[in-house]
């Protein structure tokens, strides 16, 4: 059986997505706290990654970020977080870093998917953006509601926002803040993935191209490059002949 490896360059563009979302966090401009929960941003690198290398590399992305998040659980930077650690260190792993790797596999599977349909590659990139931050949102907070709504942290909360059960919780929860990350995914992650997979000339087929960049194997714009190169070569050697 072939031995499966990951080419140079894939593994530079992953890093480069890693570096992002570090400096993100680090800068301040991957969250904004809202109550009890942060308003995060970081859903937009991870979903371009998610559509441009595929669902691992997203998968990677969407653990890193949980590994920031984790770092918030632990120092306290997020209350609700850190409590939970303190009931759960392991499930509050699951919760910080595992919900948010699935997130980044996810809308990698479901880019895929809209990208079979959408024949001139414009709409799922922005399906693929918008995919990211409901489904950290749908995931996170489902997590919270199966294995932390009976604890006193989210029991108080529940009853100073007077909700009658677990998704009018999550609603009043979520609320506004949701819809602005739903709204910037859309926006702001769908534009710039589109943007750069024109740029780099991988809008035309986009698993073919995830593939072509995964394995090391020559994308659509280097062929165009290496055929050039080669025509090129060919003319010297006839001038030099006559």
């Amino acid at each position: 059986m072939e031995k499966k490896t990951f080419s140079t360059r894939y593994l530079a563009e992953v890093a480069l997505f890693v570096g992002i979302i570090l400096v993100m966090k680090i800068t301040g401009l991957s969250s904004i706290p809202v109550g009890p929960l942060v308003m995060t941003f970081t859903m937009i690198p991870i979903a371009i990654g998610a559509m441009l290398l595929g669902p691992l590399a997203g998968t990677i992305l969407g653990a890193f970020f949980g590994l920031t998040s984790l770092y918030d659980a632990i120092t306290g930077k997020s209350a609700m977080t850190h409590f939970f650690f303190q009931e759960s260190p392991f499930l509050t792993v699951l919760l910080c870093v595992g919900t948010r790797a699935l997130v980044g596999a996810v809308t990698g599977w479901l880019f895929r998917s809209f990208s079979k349909v959408d024949k001139k590659h414009t709409w799922s990139y922005f399906a693929g953006g918008l995919a990211a931050p409901v489904l950290n949102t749908l995931f996170f907070m489902s997590f919270i509601v199966l294995v932390f709504y009976r604890s006193s942290f989210v029991q108080n909360l529940v009853s100073k926002l007077g909700a009658t059960g677990p998704i009018m919780f999550i609603v009043l929860v979520v609320g506004v803040q949701g819809l602005v990350e739903a709204a910037t995914g859309l926006v702001i992650g769908g534009a710039i993935s589109k943007g750069v997979a024109h740029a780099m000339k991988r809008d035309k087929d986009p698993i073919a191209a995830q593939a072509a960049v995964t394995r090391g194997m020559p994308e659509e714009g280097d062929a165009v490059q290496t055929t050039a190169a080669v025509d090129d070569t060919l003319k010297l050697i006839e001038e030099d002949k006559q």
